[in-house]
């Protein structure tokens, strides 16, 4: 079994989320941090990790909680927007965020769950 096959295997069987398009798996449920985060189309969910998807260029932005270098982020496979990468955060409270992706909710599907 080669690297991509027994990541595929691992991922499988951590309850993954799939781009919405094309059906590539970007995360796994247990790596939710946050369900409470809103972007511009609803619902958003707060990852520790994501997977197969690629960043955008940083930039700052000013979201609801504070300026922000954010990079977007979409599908490797696809390339779909998916969210945002937060790189660094200006306010202390939210530097929680830095490292962490934000995918959107109708962006994403559950995958044979």
């Amino acid at each position: 079994m080669d690297s991509v096959d027994s990541s595929k295997a691992y991922m499988a069987a951590r309850l993954p989320y799939c781009c919405y398009k094309c059906g590539n798996i970007v995360c796994c449920h247990d790596d939710i941090v946050s369900k409470d985060f809103q972007a511009s189309h609803g619902r958003a969910f707060l990852f520790s990790h994501v997977t197969n998807v690629t960043d955008g260029p940083e930039e700052e932005r000013m979201m609801l909680t504070g300026l922000h270098t954010v990079a977007d982020v979409s599908c490797h496979d696809c390339g779909e927007a998916l969210g945002w990468k937060y790189i660094h955060a200006v306010e202390e409270l939210e530097k929680y965020k830095e490292g962490k992706t934000v995918l959107e909710k109708f962006k994403i599907s559950k995958q044979n769950w």
